[in-house]
């Protein structure tokens, strides 16, 4: 197959506006294949979530889960809920969490208590730097079912402008069901010291998280393993903290950073910059069989007219859906398409176009799911 030609017509493509950007590599030796502007750094979008995702998977293994806390002190007199930084932290489980809590007041024979909450885990600025917005809740350490102020799971949604306060509250309320009184509405605070644990609900996996990041896009979850990712490192969790962590880590992993900036964990910062030959090395070390941690980086790859971000794409591109997994990068004026395919001799490619200036998504979309479709026997 002569990837140039067949590839660069529809590189060509006027829908693809003014930069772009392609990397398709052998997955198995690391062979480039095709590459255009290969090395050039450009704004990655939602596709840099296949390097948090990378990045936290090595720092912190599969296996890794989220705690979030309550401690009492001595006397069991205050207690502080402390968040962990799990963004996937919902109702259920904090009621879980307020029953243990209240079983153990209880058998301390305590029925009434100071409450506080801490989300010091983080530092830095709250708000992402695109300010509020239906795609992301504020980044804090405290959340639960993600700020959303509807029922939704996924996707855009109106989000609280003070989600660890919500959180703090709605486990009050639990308290107050299962008999423990509280003094006086949540407020922030640290545990004094002398607390000890009384109680502690853990996330899924790491590499649930990572699986369910990629397929749903979802950046909540991106902005947390960022950070945490920034904890293993001894960073400041912060958006700045996480940037230097992850990019620290993949250059451990040994792949290409130099320019790479990773301004943010999700890719909704536009100041990121990622090239095409990175994207394409990430995949191709997560399939490295030496390297087995990183596997949900692929798993979590949306297929291609079936689920996640790819649902509703490929219906004009041949036999590509179900064939191609990837990850997808969308703002105003920049569409990205990361992921993989077996070509007709049995090779796996890892594949990254990236474009910039895009007159329109809708057809930006299409001429990337074209020149993914292509790679397809």
């Amino acid at each position: 197959m002569d990837l140039r030609k067949k590839l660069g017509p529809l590189l060509d493509d006027p829908a693809l506006g003014k930069a772009r950007s392609a990397s398709v590599i052998d997955v198995a030796t690391g062979e480039p294949l095709y590459g255009r502007a290969a090395g050039t750094p450009m704004t990655p979008a939602s596709t840099v979530k296949i390097a948090t995702m990378a990045a936290a998977l090595s720092a912190l293994g599969p296996d890794h889960r989220i705690a979030t806390t309550v401690t009492s002190t001595p006397d069991a007199r205050r207690i502080t809920l402390v968040g962990g930084g799990d963004a996937t932290l919902g109702r259920a489980g904090l009621r879980a969490l307020a029953d243990d809590t209240a079983r153990a007041l209880r058998d301390r024979g305590v029925t009434k208590v100071e409450f506080r909450y801490d989300t010091s885990l983080y530092s830095g600025r709250r708000e992402h730097p695109i300010g509020p917005n239906d795609n992301i809740a504020p980044v804090v350490a405290l959340m639960a079912d993600q700020g959303r102020l509807n029922t939704s799971r996924g996707g855009p949604a109106p989000r609280s402008g003070d989600p660890a306060g919500d959180a703090a509250r709605f486990f009050a309320g639990l308290l107050r069901e299962r008999g423990i009184r509280t003094s006086a509405p949540p407020e922030p605070g640290k545990p004094p010291k002398g607390s000890e644990t009384v109680a502690r609900t853990y996330s899924r996996p790491l590499s649930d998280l990572v699986e369910r990041a990629l397929t749903e896009s979802d950046n909540d979850i991106a902005e947390s393993l960022a950070r945490q990712t920034a904890i293993a490192a001894r960073e400041p969790a912060s958006f700045e903290g996480a940037g230097r962590a992850v990019g620290a880590e993949l250059k451990k992993l040994g792949l290409p950073v130099t320019g790479a900036r990773f301004a943010d964990g999700s890719g909704l910062n536009r100041q990121g910059r990622v090239s095409a030959a990175l994207l394409t090395a990430l995949l191709a070390r997560a399939a490295d069989p030496a390297r087995p941690e990183l596997r949900p980086v692929l798993t979590g790859l949306p297929v291609a007219g079936f689920n996640g971000t790819l649902r509703g794409r490929y219906a004009d591109a041949g036999p590509a859906a179900g064939l191609i997994r990837a990850k997808t990068g969308t703002l105003t004026g920049v569409n990205a398409l990361a992921g993989t395919v077996v070509d007709a001799r049995g090779r796996l490619l890892a594949f990254a176009f990236m474009a910039g200036s895009t007159p329109a998504p809708g057809t930006a979309q299409k001429a990337l799911d074209r020149l993914s479709a292509a790679l397809v026997p």
